[in-house]
């Protein structure tokens, strides 16, 4: 599927440059971009339009603000023959940006695109299901914990449906994973034989038993995937309720991801799952879902993860130890430099349940989340510059993040969980934003 765009045009009409530019994109965007027939500025707009485009800007738009502000679409300005604003644009845009007028300008054409796939996703979205699996959340393991967790309200819920469009729709997680323990071992034996050359030799001392009961796991949630081609995310409250499985669906995701591109929740996240959803699909830059430690937490942090002190930094106060579930966390073999799937590490999941053991390259990344409120992203760029190991702790193999300034980042995060991607990433989305209509906090 394509972006639909309908250009929009200055009531003094097309001129020569206006179809001329016209036709320009339309042949730098094909296969992204459908551009339909020209309206007048002012003009409602038909059903099933993502975005207006401004092919040309015109002295008369100062004069023309109201018509600006009652355009309730993204508004992509594209103005020069390489699919991209011009510099003459500048004195438009500021006079609209302070009339209260959005508009989104991209600068290079790699941005042009990243800003077409967020048009498809936030289309996509309005018709999509995340699917959670969870029956009482903060009643299990640790529920002094997890009774606080905002994406469990069903404010957190409307609100995503509000802003976004998407349904989240709960399921039992007691009888999902009942149903995984009643599979015969000859249907995970089945998968194996179609997975065994891309996992044979990523297994850890696991035991067999423990694989085929991950296996039977990723039978149950492709089933319920295969039921319903609506499902654009999945997770499970696979922490706090871990008594219902005796697995873990770490091995499933991956593969769901690996095989489908699906999109995963651990703890049954929502707003992770609804962050990492846009800026996956739209950016199209590996990403995963992590517990954040500033060392600035100090013991409170330590004693969570069971470790005597944080890695020896000459500034301490802006670096965060990244860990989840034993290791750094969910992460696809597909964006890892390492990968390897081992015995479970934490108490509160069953003795037979497995994790991932897997690194992000070292170097540039970003972080971000949605917040609360579902208006802003959360966005901090720093960079990954080593793992660290401590044995027989809750963390096994987590990262270790440098940050330009760690008493903000105290005092403005938002969760616990966090997103990783890798590179600098903060103009990108700063440009889906605009899609979105998110602003960004920086931190």
């Amino acid at each position: 599927m394509t972006s639909r765009l309908l250009p929009l045009h200055f009531p003094s009409g097309m001129d020569a440059d206006f179809q001329r530019q016209l036709e320009t994109l339309r042949g730098l965007l094909a296969g992204q971009a459908e551009i339909l027939a020209p309206v007048p500025l002012g003009a409602p707009a038909p059903d099933g339009v993502d975005a207006v485009l401004f092919p040309q800007l015109l002295g008369e738009a100062y004069r023309l603000v109201d018509a600006f502000q009652a355009i309730r679409l993204p508004m992509l300005i594209l103005t020069s023959e390489f699919g991209t604003m011009s510099m003459w644009d500048w004195e438009i845009r500021s006079y609209l940006r302070d009339a209260g007028v959005r508009t989104i300008a991209p600068y290079n054409i790699a941005q042009t695109r990243n800003i077409l796939r967020a048009l498809e996703v936030r289309r996509d979205l309005r018709r999509a299901k995340f699917v959670v699996f969870q029956d009482n959340p903060g009643a299990g393991f640790q529920a002094p914990i997890f009774k606080r967790f905002y994406w469990w309200e069903d404010e957190c819920t409307q609100r995503i449906l509000d802003k976004f469009g998407v349904q989240i729709v709960v399921k039992s997680f007691q009888e999902l994973g009942a149903r995984a323990k009643a599979l015969p071992d000859s249907a995970a034996e089945a998968v194996w034989e179609q997975w065994k050359g891309r996992l044979k030799n990523a297994l850890g001392p696991i035991q067999p038993r423990q694989l085929l009961s991950a296996l039977k796991v990723y039978l149950v949630l492709r089933d319920e995937l295969d039921a319903d081609p609506a499902i654009a995310a999945m997770g499970m409250n696979c922490l706090n309720e871990s008594h219902f499985s005796d697995s873990t669906p770490c091995l499933a995701w991956n593969m769901l991801y690996e095989e489908r591109k699906l999109m995963w929740g651990c703890e049954a996240d929502t707003v992770s799952m609804l962050t990492k959803h846009i800026v996956h699909k739209s950016l199209d830059v590996p990403i995963m879902m992590s517990n954040l430690y500033p060392f600035l937490m100090g013991q409170a942090a330590l004693k969570h993860e069971r470790i005597p002190s944080f890695p020896d930094k000459a500034d301490p106060d802006d670096h965060v130890l990244v860990a989840h579930c034993g290791y750094l966390g969910v992460l696809p073999q597909s964006f890892a430099t390492e990968w390897t799937l081992r015995p479970k590490v934490l108490a509160i999941v069953d003795d037979n349940a497995t994790a991932i053991d897997a690194r992000l390259p070292e170097g540039p990344m970003t972080m971000v989340k949605l917040q609360p409120n579902m208006e802003k992203l959360t966005v901090i760029e720093g960079s990954i510059t080593g793992y660290a190991q401590y044995p027989g702790s809750d963390c096994l193999n987590g990262a270790v993040l440098h940050i330009p300034d760690g008493h903000r980042l105290m005092d403005r995060l938002s969760s616990h969980h966090y997103l990783l991607t890798t590179g600098h990433n903060r103009v990108n989305l700063q440009m889906i934003g605009g899609v979105f209509g998110l602003e960004l906090d920086v931190l």
